[in-house]
């Protein structure tokens, strides 16, 4: 069976993060998935779609910090105006700033929802985000882009978006980060130089990306120029209303407490990573 938003639940919660600015911290972005996929996954709360930014940070994945000259790398990057961080799963480098989108769908774990099942339910949800454009939305690895998966999101062979996923007491959150406005191509630079950094020319490491920054572009670069994260914000909240029925996020006195605990221990963990490597 091919599960859409309908088939998860008739209800969904909403919570619009994306207007937070510059001292919204990225650490508690993982806080709240990790608050909501537990109460979600242990039927506490109904569904929830979160919108959010953050300001000028790169998320290194635990891969990252063992290349052998990462503090290099992580230096080059705050030199740049970055706040470098570690998040707590797999993967590798992504970049996040003003122009660019994160959505987060959690639910409870269902039957037949394998790892591929969501990643399917995120990327169908794009497709109908973009179908007024008329623009096919294909699916694949792109190599040379940053952080590459097979479920990359691509235009014309040229990656926007990037998709991750967390199961945690029985719930699921799935991550998309969508490249909405500003250059793909610069935002890949800086994290091909990152790479540089971090991995001296004399080492013979081999397992890290060789981004080929003309592999990114930004939606406003592949569809309208006038795209802007409000606006696909905005046309993401319609679409629910359109296929579910959306409430706004009411915090519960649980979710609070669980949060600070999460928060805490997101930190805290974050700051071992950034000073012992491996």
């Amino acid at each position: 069976m091919k599960h859409d938003l309908q088939t998860i639940s008739s209800q969904w919660r909403w919570l619009d993060q994306t207007r937070f600015g510059p001292a919204f911290d990225a650490l508690q972005s993982f806080a709240y998935d990790d608050t909501f996929c537990t109460l979600i996954g242990q039927k506490q709360a109904v569904p929830l779609v979160r919108t959010w930014v953050h300001h000028n940070t790169v998320v290194l994945g635990i891969q990252d910090t063992r290349l052998p000259a990462v503090e290099a790398g992580s230096s080059y990057l705050e030199e740049q105006g970055y706040r470098v961080i570690v998040r707590n799963s797999g993967g590798l480098a992504v970049l996040l700033d003003s122009g660019i989108l994160n959505i987060s769908l959690l639910f409870p774990e269902i039957k037949g929802m394998t790892i591929d099942a969501a990643y399917e339910l995120m990327y169908g949800t794009i497709k109908a985000l973009l179908a007024d454009y008329d623009q096919p939305i294909q699916a694949y690895e792109i190599v040379g882009s940053y952080c590459p998966g097979s479920y990359d999101l691509s235009i014309d062979g040229k990656k926007f978006a990037g998709i991750s996923q967390r199961r945690l007491r029985n719930g699921i959150a799935v991550q998309i980060y969508l490249c909405v406005e500003g250059s793909g191509s610069g935002r890949a630079a800086l994290l091909r130089d990152f790479y540089q950094a971090a991995v001296p020319e004399s080492h013979s490491l081999s397992a890290y990306p060789l981004i080929k920054p003309e592999t990114m572009a930004s939606l406003a670069e592949l569809l309208d120029p006038d795209l802007t994260v409000a606006a696909l914000n905005e046309r993401l909240l319609y679409l629910l209303q359109q296929k579910v029925d959306v409430h706004p996020h009411l915090t519960s006195t649980e979710e609070t407490a669980l949060f600070s605990t999460n928060y805490e221990r997101i930190a805290s963990r974050n700051e071992k990573r950034l000073t012992q490597k491996g």
